[in-house]
Order: structure tokens, then C-alpha cells, then sequence
């Protein structure tokens, strides 16, 4: 890819939030095949993801060959997709799970007495290898890179072992590893592994082993500690950036009055507030620093410019212009039995705690909708959309 100005694109994270961006993804390929681009060219030379969106970036990367076929790839799992392909939703699954963690939450004292085996995570996880193993190939990510038609692919992880926030990349090209607070990138072959630990929601999800520097570390979500989301397009030499988020990034607050008499918060409410700061928080402040970097750097004279290692990033935010949560609460019902009945011991399938529940939807209802939104959202923003992508 020689394009003078690489283009990097970065899909959030959020769990079943991610079907947003399929929206997004698929509404700009239908703005670009009308405007005369071919419906194979690829037009991001740099992808990167976190979170479920690690899964949607490496999926997308793996057919950059074919960007029609990537996002159509994405559309059929996002739109089919239960519970039971990410997670186990059944009785026995659930009581192996989700019911012994609760219970270390109450009991704790008494089962260590017992030395019982805490349970590692709420859900079980494991029917997500299966999906992922369907949803992506990886010699073909290979192929891609080595001929050029991707730049580079990035995806992020924390590791609960050293405290690190981890970017792992694979590209064909010479770019050494960067260095920040708390913030270590590694070139690395990414696989199945690395997305399971990117997407392994904190408490939600068990933590992965991973290898790092010859030694191992359990890692968990990609969007812990994730200070600067942007960076890593930038640091892989995007001066582009197509940022989908999977959430509100700015509304106006809601007051109590809304709600009426103030309620104790359930745990699943807390939870939900906590999720969203891990997912959106961090997003929003980075664009915002983005923002006022370029406007600095806009009054600077050219020669001043040229001496600045920094150099203005041209981006465009697509984000959810509805709440989700009101979304994922008209659809709590979909959810497999067993799973309902979990959640609505914590509230979550309470309106005041669909805030969790919309992060562990994995049911086609919901995102389907989601879907449906992304594509109303990117076509109402058409004119950003050509501007951003015109040579």
C-alpha cells in the first residue's frame, strides 16, 4: 500500500456492542462502491481493535484482500449470532460458573475453609474458540501483509500479571516496538489467543495465559487501562483514523428527576457504570486530546511544523446515536433461561441495569438492531464519509 497518507481504522471495545460496527463497516462500503471504489479495495492500510472489536479488526484484516467480502463475512456472524456461540448458556454451564463465583461473593470465607477451586470468571467462555475459529483466517492475514495490501494489524490486551497495557501488532514492515507509561507494544504473530485475551471482559470472562518476553502472563481485556485507544493506528503511521465507538461518547447528563425517587444501586447498575468507563471513558478523553493537538499544531508556521515530531491527524468518530442500554432493555427476554435467571438475581434485567446486560447480549435481536443503527448512523454522516476517505 503507498498511499502518502495512511489510513488506520479503530473498532472499540464492548462485547455484543461490537455489532454496531458491522453497521458502520457496511454502510461505509456501500457509500465508497457508490462513489466508484471498487467493492473489493480495501480502504484502511491499518486496523486495529480491542476488545470484541479485536475480533472484528482481525476478521476484517484477514480478507483485506476483499473488504466486500470482510464485512459481508462479519454480517452473517453478527446477525445469527446466540449466546450459546460465545459463552455457555446452559443449566450445567451456568451452575459451574456463574453460580459458584456469585456464591465466593457471599460465602468466599467458607469455601476457602473448604478449599474449593475458586471459579475463574461469571461465564464460561469456551464456545467462543469455536467462533473464532470459524470467523477467521489466519494464513490468509499472513498473505495480506506480506503482499502489501494491509499495513498493519494491532490488537490490545492488559495483562493482570505485570500491570501492563499491551499492544500486540503484526506487519510486514519495519516498526520498531514503542514504550510508554504502563504501555508496551510487541510485534508479534497474532492468533486465536490473543483475542480471546482482548476480549475477556474483567470478572465477565476468565483471563488468558499469554507469552510475553519468554515468560507467562494471564491477560484480560484490551480496554483496561487503556489511556490513549488512538495511539496505536498513530504509532503504526496512520495520519488518518476512523474511530467507531460502541457507546454514547457525549450526551447530556440524565438527572435523578428522570427516574424519580433515587433507588440504591443494584450491582448490576455498578457494574454497568463500571463497564462504561472501561469501554468509553478513556475513548472520549483521547479524541478530545487528539482534537486540541491538531488545533495546536494548525497555528504553528510551516518551518516550525516541519521540527515537530507530531504531526496533525485527520479523524472521524462514528458513535451510537442512541443509548444502547435502552436498546438492550427491550431485549433482555431473548436471553437463554438459565442466563436470565442469573442476571436478574444481580438486576440486570432490570431497565436501571441493562447497562451489563447490553455487553452480554449476544443475541440476534439485539443485534440486529444494533446493526441496523450503525448503517442509519454512517449514512446520515455520508458527507464525512467521502470527505474522509477523498485522496
Amino acid at each position: 500500500m503507498g498511499r502518502q497518507k495512511k489510513t488506520g481504522l479503530i473498532l472499540t471495545g464492548g462485547g455484543a456492542r461490537a455489532a454496531y460496527q458491522v453497521g458502520v463497516l457496511q454502510a461505509i462500503s456501500e457509500i465508497l462502491w457508490e462513489a466508484g471504489w471498487p467493492p473489493a479495495r480495501n480502504p484502511f492500510d491499518i486496523i486495529c481493535g480491542t476488545s470484541a472489536g479485536a475480533i472484528n479488526a482481525t476478521a476484517l484484516a484477514c480478507r483485506a484482500d476483499n473488504f466486500g467480502e470482510g464485512v459481508q463475512k462479519l454480517l452473517d456472524v453478527w446477525q445469527n449470532i446466540e449466546v450459546g456461540q460465545v459463552y455457555r448458556a446452559d443449566s450445567l454451564g451456568v451452575l459451574r460458573s456463574g453460580a459458584r463465583w456469585l456464591s465466593l461473593l457471599s460465602f468466599g470465607w467458607l469455601l476457602r475453609k473448604w478449599r474449593a477451586a475458586p471459579p475463574a470468571s461469571l461465564l464460561d467462555n469456551t464456545p467462543l474458540v469455536g467462533l473464532l475459529h470459524r470467523m477467521l483466517d489466519l494464513p490468509r492475514l499472513d498473505a495480506v501483509l506480506s503482499e502489501g495490501l494491509l499495513h498493519a494489524l494491532a490488537v490490545t490486551a492488559s495483562s493482570y500479571t505485570a500491570g501492563n497495557h499491551l499492544t500486540f501488532y503484526q506487519t510486514a514492515a519495519d516498526i520498531a516496538p514503542w514504550v510508554r507509561m504502563q504501555r508496551l507494544a510487541l510485534q508479534d504473530q497474532i492468533g486465536v489467543e490473543h483475542l480471546l485475551a482482548s476480549s475477556a471482559i474483567p470478572f465477565i470472562f476468565p483471563p488468558t495465559p499469554l507469552f510475553i518476553g519468554g515468560h507467562r502472563e494471564f491477560c484480560g481485556d484490551g480496554s483496561m487501562r487503556q489511556l490513549a485507544p488512538i495511539s496505536p493506528a498513530i504509532h503504526l503511521g496512520a495520519r488518518k483514523v476512523l474511530v467507531v465507538g460502541a457507546g454514547r461518547l457525549t450526551e447530556a447528563p440524565r438527572t435523578g428527576a428522570e427516574h424519580g425517587a433515587a433507588r440504591y444501586p443494584s450491582l448490576a447498575q455498578i457494574a454497568g457504570h463500571a463497564m462504561s468507563s472501561i469501554f468509553l471513558d478513556s475513548l472520549a478523553v483521547d479524541i478530545e486530546r487528539l482534537e486540541r493537538v491538531n488545533k495546536t499544531l494548525s497555528l504553528l508556521p510551516e518551518h516550525l511544523l516541519e521540527q515537530t515530531p507530531l504531526k496533525p491527524v485527520k479523524l472521524l468518530v462514528i458513535a451510537p446515536s442512541e443509548r444502547l442500554d435502552d436498546i438492550a432493555s427491550r431485549h433482555v427476554g431473548s436471553l437463554p433461561a438459565p442466563i436470565r435467571t442469573m442476571l436478574s438475581g444481580i438486576g440486570a434485567t432490570e431497565t436501571r441495569g441493562a447497562a451489563l446486560a447490553s455487553y452480554l447480549l449476544f443475541e440476534s435481536s439485539y443485534t440486529c438492531d444494533l446493526i441496523r443503527l450503525g448503517q442509519r448512523d454512517t449514512q446520515a454522516r455520508k458527507e464525512d464519509v467521502l470527505a474522509f476517505f477523498e485522496s
